[in-house]
């Protein structure tokens, strides 16, 4: 069994039986048998040298895409958004750490007068997952401005990889599952600072008259299939406003669901099923999800 004495040098907090629900948008799930979160990478390359192999790890940013169960999750969540969040730039290109918040990016990167990482603005999310399912919006993607990706292997070995290694396609990416992504370059161009944030302006505006905010949601459920809107889909079978338990299809966006306060993991995983179904009864249509 896992226990804190095993690790020794560790700066960043190591908590046993941490609730997640906090941590995630949708509000929903059990604790973690142990919480690390990592003051910097050095700090989680020391983790990483001393877990022991037949350990899950788990890595978790904002919780934007995250869908915990009840129970749960077994072994060490590591919490990368807690303080890997560094950002930095060298003339047009943008370094980010894994933990940074998307919107946060591309903030830094109007003021900085770099173009091209608007769209940032408008993903709920952070660098390391925007990676992993190579998340996009308003005709950009993740792989459109991506150099190079930063990580670390299971046993704390630093690895570079080219975004031809993780063969980057629509909210997918071939990112070795026991790799852990510690940070990103992007690629910008110059740009002027007041035209960036009108842009910015604009895409948040767009967001906010399209799409429920201020409300428990985990962004889209489902991916966009083949050139057709998923919300259309789930509209045509009949499921926009439908309800299970706490959890609910928006009204405004029928391909965002809401936990309405007290949804449990069980409601949300229902309501999801039962869309999916409806879905593929009505049009022939087999939704894929975007949440994990």
């Amino acid at each position: 069994m896992l226990s804190a004495e095993r690790f020794s040098g560790l700066k960043g907090a190591f908590l046993p039986m941490k609730e997640l629900a906090g941590l995630t948008w949708l509000r929903v799930g059990g604790p973690a048998d142990w919480l690390f979160s990592p003051q910097d990478i050095s700090d989680l390359q020391t983790f990483l040298k001393q877990c022991p192999a037949d350990v899950q790890l788990t890595c978790l940013g904002a919780g934007s895409n995250s869908l915990i169960r009840d129970g749960g999750i077994a072994g060490v969540v590591i919490h990368l958004s807690a303080h890997l969040t560094r950002i930095k730039h060298d003339g047009t290109v943008i370094h980010a750490e894994a933990g940074c918040a998307d919107s946060e990016v591309a903030r830094y990167a109007a003021k900085a007068g770099v173009g091209g990482l608007e769209f940032l603005v408008s993903i709920p999310g952070t660098i390391g997952g925007g990676v992993i399912m190579n998340a996009g919006c308003y005709g950009t993607e993740f792989k459109d401005v991506l150099i190079d990706v930063e990580g670390l292997t299971r046993s704390g070995e630093p690895v570079l990889l080219a975004p031809e290694d993780l063969q980057l396609s629509y909210r997918r990416s071939q990112v070795p599952e026991d790799l852990i992504i510690t940070g990103a370059r992007l690629k910008g161009q110059p740009a002027n600072q007041t035209e960036i944030r009108a842009t910015m302006k604009q895409m948040l505006s767009n967001r906010a008259s399209s799409q429920p905010v201020g409300v428990r949601t985990g962004g889209s459920t489902f991916a966009n299939p083949d050139g057709r809107k998923a919300w259309q889909q789930i509209d045509a079978a009949g499921c926009r406003g439908m309800q299970r338990g706490g959890a609910k299809v928006s009204e405004k966006h029928c391909n965002f669901f809401i936990n309405k306060g007290n949804a449990k993991f069980e409601d949300m995983k229902k309501l999801i099923e039962f869309v999916s179904e409806s879905v593929l009864k009505k049009t022939g249509i087999k939704l894929e999800k975007e949440i994990k």
